[in-house]
């Protein structure tokens, strides 16, 4: 594996001689099934003492046996054990699964026999997952993506997550890293051994143009208008229009419960009420805000137009409502739309993100709906009291999601953290600067030692992003997102 070129040996060794640690590995509560992982030397010891097998197990194949308390023999429950011999383990040390029942009183009792051999504890938060790091068995980018793929909620981000945590970014990523070795190991060739023949002198020119499709491939990279960190946080959605025109009635309709509180009274909402929805499979954050007027008198009023506001600023996704009974006619429409966005005060970059909603559609004349359907085809039509429309608007709003979040099952990995972002960033930095001290330098005065360095500080980028240099403070982030058992 590309880590395990670049891990010292005293901190390889530090990880093999570490305590073995043990944890529940399944979900916390009662269960019918609960998962006890044990990883380190003692396992061996541990499936001696804690069964009565006659034969040690087979490695990877399950084994219905009864398992005892460590140190008073009594029988604790009778369970599933697994064996995974090291290194064919994901730790890479030996690890042990016992699948017992998922009762409190099990588990504890498995807890509390398996602290009385020595040397052996309960493991922290991530633990498992940091020693398979260590061990070579994935970098930080297959980390993350694991992580992620536990807290996944929906479709898309479970696909996003998966192949990330399959190592579809880590090839990516190492993919320019060895470019940029290569570009490194033929500059100093040619610095070493430039007078002899064995080196061309067009070996420099080649490394730069090298150079020159990483940093195409950087910037087409980068240039993803974050899609795969808003399918991985979830894409930030505003409910805008005038007071009482159903922007509250809509949030509940779409998160099917009492999200917001419906009055008949304007200025109902003064804070921002957020719900978290799924849609067709894209995780989407739903924010209620306040009904955008001018010259209200109300100070608390005041405070949540303001807040609705900036909310609009940030959000991805703009559910822009109106009040449909309000429209008389097609040439109508078109100045109240125009009037209504500038009393909200919503510009032309605000609109390109909006998606029209005409609520209240059932108090529309059959004519007026039938004119506005052949004028517009962008509105959406709803009626929040009746559920007229909504499938339509549903699928409307899955259509936008896509654009806004890409499709994670047919797309090239995306930037799913902003850490990946702020290093490649960095990277790329270091190469533009790298290509224009090199063609503005000169032949003549140009230092190859200055071209090398932006090249390795590069390296180091991309290093930061995998795991190849060594930073306790990252992996400490990383791996606290961890439940104990992972």
């Amino acid at each position: 594996m590309f880590v395990k070129q670049f891990f010292n040996t005293t901190l390889r060794q530090t990880v093999r001689n570490s305590s073995t640690i043990f944890g529940l590995s399944s979900g916390f509560g009662k269960c019918g099934v609960a998962v006890i992982r044990v990883s380190g030397s003692a396992s061996r010891a541990i499936i001696d003492k804690k069964t009565r097998l006659k034969s040690f197990p087979e490695p990877r194949r399950a084994v219905l046996t009864k398992i005892f308390h460590g140190q008073t023999n009594a029988m604790i429950d009778r369970g599933l054990l697994l064996w995974f011999p090291g290194p064919q383990s994901f730790t890479g040390e030996d690890t042990i699964e016992f699948h017992v029942h998922g009762g409190t009183a099990i588990v504890s009792a498995m807890y509390d026999s398996l602290a009385t051999f020595p040397d052996t504890r309960i493991a922290e938060p991530g633990e498992f997952t940091k020693r398979a790091f260590y061990a070579g068995k994935m970098d930080l980018t297959e980390v993350e993506g694991l992580a992620d793929l536990i807290h996944a909620e929906t479709e898309a981000q479970r696909k996003q997550a998966l192949r990330q945590a399959n190592g579809q970014l880590s090839c990516f990523y190492n993919d320019l890293r060895t470019q940029l070795v290569q570009a490194i190991a033929s500059i100093e060739a040619y610095i070493d051994f430039a007078e002899d023949q064995d080196v061309d002198d067009n070996v420099l020119s080649v490394a730069v143009q090298n150079i020159e499709g990483v940093i195409g491939q950087l910037k087409a990279h980068l240039n993803d208008n974050r899609r795969g960190e808003r399918l991985r946080n979830g894409v930030r959605t505003a409910i805008v229009g005038a007071p009482n025109v159903g922007k509250s009635s809509l949030i509940n309709l779409l998160s099917q419960r009492n999200v917001s509180i419906v009055t008949s009274i304007a200025g109902t909402t003064r804070d921002i009420v957020e719900s978290h929805y799924d849609i067709g499979g894209y995780p989407v954050i739903l924010g209620d805000t306040a009904g955008l007027r001018e010259g209200t008198e109300d100070v608390v009023e005041s405070e949540g137009i303001a807040r609705a506001r900036a909310y609009v600023e940030s959000a991805d996704l703009l559910l822009l409502v109106v009040d449909a009974s309000r429209v008389e006619t097609v040439d109508r429409m078109d100045t109240y739309l125009r009037e209504y966005m500038e009393t909200l005060g919503l510009d032309a970059d605000m609109m390109s993100r909006a998606l029209v909603v005409l609520n209240k559609c059932d108090l529309l004349t059959s004519g007026t709906r039938e004119q506005l359907t052949a004028h517009n085809h962008s509105f959406s039509f709803l009626s929040c009291q009746t559920q007229s429309g909504l499938p339509e608007l549903l699928e409307r709003l899955k259509t936008r999601l896509v654009q806004l979040c890409g499709d994670p099952s047919v797309e090239s990995p995306t930037i799913s953290q902003e850490r990946h972002r702020y290093h490649l960033k960095q990277c790329l930095a270091c190469l533009e600067r790298f290509r224009d001290y090199f063609h503005e330098a000169g032949a003549s005065n140009r230092d190859l030692a200055i071209v090398t360095h932006h090249l390795r500080n590069a390296v180091r980028c991309i290093g930061k992003i995998t795991g190849t240099v060594e930073t306790e403070e990252i992996l400490d982030v990383i791996f606290s997102t961890f439940c104990i058992g992972k």
